[in-house]
């Protein structure tokens, strides 16, 4: 059985505590936002060289390398989106098929100490995109073409909850 594409709204997580992980959104500082995406990349490295890191725990969920390589897309893609945001008046964010990605991209076939590296470097670099935000571009807004909208400070809070509960997915939290 192929993976299910999760086609949830997940901007909920910005107002109340998933319930999965635990996050609470509202309740992160945005100076601390490098910090805690740094952390996250870090946790990933005991993951990767798990034995089985490439295998599926069922026919319908990613096995922890695929995760790793979406965490690394994500930043990737959040890095990309904060800079939009920052450079463009009220942009719209383009959709972002993950799991097309993850089809096209091999995630499955991919090597996890590569993963781990490329991970490290994404992360590195949104963090420090989100670290040099100005106090008074916090409030920048872009919106998704299905609805939400988001400012810099909602959509770093945003994507922070992906990735910690992609962390809590493979059970590294």
């Amino acid at each position: 059985m192929p993976i299910i594409p999760d086609t949830s709204d997940w901007t909920w997580v910005l107002e109340r505590a998933c319930p999965a992980c635990e996050f609470r959104a509202s309740e992160v500082a945005f100076e601390d936002l490098p910090r805690l995406i740094r952390e996250n990349a870090a946790a990933w490295g005991e993951v990767l060289v798990r034995a089985d890191v490439a295998m599926r725990p069922n026919d319908h969920t990613w096995s922890p390398l695929e995760y790793a390589a979406h965490v690394r897309d994500v930043c990737r893609r959040f890095d990309e989106r904060l800079r939009l945001i920052l450079d463009e008046e009220d942009p719209l964010l383009a959709n972002w098929d993950q799991d097309a990605t993850a089809i096209t991209e091999q995630y499955h076939r991919q090597v996890p100490e590569t993963v781990g590296r490329e991970l490290a470097v994404a992360a590195a670099s949104v963090a420090d995109s989100f670290a040099a935000v100005p106090a008074d571009a916090r409030q920048r807004t872009a919106h998704r073409s299905d609805g939400p909208s988001f400012t810099v400070t909602t959509l770093g809070a945003y994507f922070l909850h992906d990735i910690v509960h992609h962390r809590h997915d493979v059970g590294a939290d």
